[in-house]
């Protein structure tokens, strides 16, 4: 109770609002450390229990198949303690930066604790449900004493836009969404969006993916899932945006718009995302890793990849990460034995960002995620290339890079 009093304090709260589930963060030991293995079990010993659905992170490594991985029994023994720490105290070990997949969507309107920066945008932005950005031991805190400090983008004033965006160049698959979230959360830091998608290529029609989402529609073109989930990933990396609106898509627009018409609001106009593509690309030719995963990757995502290896072998080391709940689907379908046929593996559990791949002798790495992108140089020392899902597959059965349209632009 004292560290959600004492965060309340700090960002001006006036009360205390009771929340409908938290998601914890700091799961992997790979940024825990024994500091914060020892916070943990030290807490778990006392007695702590949370009272409300509380669900962790990605761990550092797949819970099963770490060998697999190449994990060290050192890393993978510290890491079952977190795991074991926190289950004591009543947190799910879901292991996912993408609870909404797997069965956790918030509704509009409710106040939740989720502290990883992904999930947090899609909560808010897509979903309409309303939380902070919170940190690991804040967000197990509000968990534990099942309420959270009324501040930020609890309340509905925090979340009207503070910058109009227009984006003028075409978006044609969720690589285009992340390099255009990076670029936008690069020069919105910790503001509220709004982006107009002024000329939108069509995509699949309206209707329900093979994942069961269904995709938000504008002006007659469609906005899957995963582009929403590339977009938001890649702003809360580059800046710290918790809460996006598209016009005619998010859930709040309409109400943000109401307020942008009458206020003069900094005015962003996108043109091009050749340079956005150019920052988070390294001058690479062979690749020696292909990562998906980063959020974890939707059961759309895997069919995808299961018919892009149909029949084939890959040259790098591929790993598409996922959750266990989605990794469950995707194995009933068959996917993921098509996938591991190719030499491919599919996790669950963790992702890139969160494991120790600097200890795995990886040089470099293509993926699809901006955020893993924005992230690897400095997390896991890694150069990389960034594109498509498509582009990433062929890196991997080719051992090479073939770059895209935006690159090549």
């Amino acid at each position: 109770m004292r560290i959600v009093v004492a965060l309340g304090e700090i960002y001006g709260a006036r009360n205390l609002i009771p929340i409908r589930s938290a998601q914890v963060s700091g799961v992997s030991y790979k940024n825990l450390g024994d500091a914060g293995l020892e916070f943990l079990e030290e807490w778990a010993a006392e007695g702590a229990r949370v009272r409300v659905p509380a669900l962790m992170n990605p761990a550092g490594m797949d819970l099963e198949r770490w060998r697999e991985m190449g994990i060290s029994p050192e890393f993978a023994a510290k890491q079952e303690r977190v795991v074991v720490a926190l289950t004591r105290m009543g947190v799910t070990a879901s292991c996912t930066c993408t609870p909404y997949l797997v069965g956790h969507r918030p509704g509009a309107g409710e106040h939740i604790a989720w502290s990883e920066s992904s999930a947090v945008s899609y909560a808010n932005s897509v979903l309409g449900a309303r939380s902070n950005r919170e940190g690991g031991p804040g967000a197990l805190a509000a968990a534990i004493v099942g309420c959270t400090a009324a501040y930020g983008l609890h309340l509905s004033a925090s979340r009207w836009a503070t910058h109009r965006v227009d984006v003028l160049c075409s978006l044609r698959d969720e690589a285009d969404f992340g390099a255009l979230g990076y670029w936008v959360g690069s020069q919105v830091a910790d503001g509220v969006p709004y982006l107009r998608l002024l000329h939108r290529h069509a995509q699949e029609p309206a209707g329900r993916t093979s994942s069961g989402s269904l995709p938000s529609k504008t002006d007659g073109c469609t906005i899957r899932q995963e582009e929403l989930m590339a977009l938001g990933a890649a702003m809360g990396a580059s800046g710290a945006v918790a809460l996006y609106h598209i016009e005619g898509v998010t859930p709040e627009a309409e109400e943000a718009r109401a307020v942008l018409d009458e206020t003069r609001l900094p005015r962003l106009v996108v043109d091009d995302l050749g340079p956005a593509f150019a920052a988070l690309n390294s001058p690479l030719e062979r690749i020696d890793f292909v990562s998906l995963g980063c959020p974890h990757s939707t059961l759309g995502d895997i069919e995808r990849v299961a018919k892009l290896l149909m029949g084939k072998r890959v040259r790098a080391t591929f790993w598409v990460t996922t959750s266990r709940g989605v990794a469950s689907l995707a194995r009933e379908r068959g996917w993921v034995e098509v996938i591991e046929s190719a030499g491919g593996r599919v996790f669950s559990d963790t992702c890139l960002v969160v494991a120790p791949v600097e200890e795995m002798g990886f040089t470099a790495m293509a993926t699809n995620s901006a955020k893993a992108a924005f992230y690897a140089p400095t997390h896991s020392r890694l150069q990389r290339r960034f594109g498509t899902l498509e582009q990433c597959v062929e890196a991997a059965l080719s051992g090479t890079w073939s770059p895209g349209a935006a690159e090549a632009g």
